[in-house]
């Protein structure tokens, strides 16, 4: 049987160990979620932005962080 396929996918299912069935399901429906989510695939493939952080910029992120700490 030919990996890849659904039947071999429906085999290494049923030969899970018990306590990894619920770790297997949540991977799965992340992998149906990112499939279905055009909004994800652009994300990941939009091009990295080289544009550095500016120091008020960094301090404002600083500040952001320690409101969301402080549960504000």
């Amino acid at each position: 049987m030919p990996t890849g396929s659904r039947e071999w996918l429906h085999r290494l299912v049923d030969a899970l160990p018990a306590g990894e069935v619920r770790a297997a399901a949540r991977f799965l429906e992340y992998l149906r979620h990112v499939g279905s989510n055009s909004l994800y695939r652009r994300l990941m493939s939009a091009p990295f932005d080289e544009e550095l952080v500016s120091p008020s910029e960094e301090e404002a992120i600083k500040e952001g962080v320690a409101d969301i700490q402080a549960g504000r």
